[in-house]
C-alpha cells in the first residue's frame, strides 16, 4: 500500500517541479499557488463528508459506496499536492501514524494538548 503512495509522492514532485501547467493538472495547481490547492482540499473534504452521509447503511457495491470511495481518493490526492507543494510527502504522514500506532487515541490527543 505505501509503495503507491510512495510512486504517487514521485509523480506530483516531479509534476511540481518540471509539468507544463497548460497539460498537468498537478502543474497547474501548484502554479496557481497554495490557495488554490487549500481550495480543492477543502472542497474535496466537504464532498468526502457529503458521500459518506449518502452512504451510511448502504452496501459496498451502492453507488453511494463507490462514491465514498473515490471522494476519499480525491481527498488524499489532494492532500498529497498540498504536502507536495509544502515539501513534505506521504512517508512523513505514515511515520507519524507509525508513532501513534498503539497508543491509546485518548492518551495520544491529551500529549498533544499538553504541548
Amino acid at each position: 500500500m505505501s509503495n503507491m503512495l510512495i510512486q504517487l509522492d514521485r509523480v506530483l514532485r516531479l509534476r511540481m517541479q518540471q509539468g507544463d501547467a497548460e497539460s498537468s493538472y498537478v502543474a497547474s495547481l501548484h502554479h496557481k499557488g497554495l490557495n488554490k490547492i487549500l481550495e480543492k482540499v477543502g472542497e474535496e473534504a466537504t464532498e468526502l463528508v457529503l458521500a459518506a452521509k449518502d452512504a451510511e447503511g448502504k452496501g459496498r457495491e451502492s453507488d453511494e459506496h463507490k462514491a465514498l470511495i473515490s471522494e476519499t481518493a480525491d481527498l488524499w490526492f489532494h492532500s498529497l499536492v498540498m504536502l507536495a507543494h509544502l515539501g513534505a510527502d506521504s512517508r512523513a504522514v505514515l511515520d507519524e501514524l507509525g508513532r501513534r500506532f498503539g497508543l491509546s487515541g485518548l492518551e495520544e490527543k491529551a500529549a498533544r494538548n499538553q504541548d
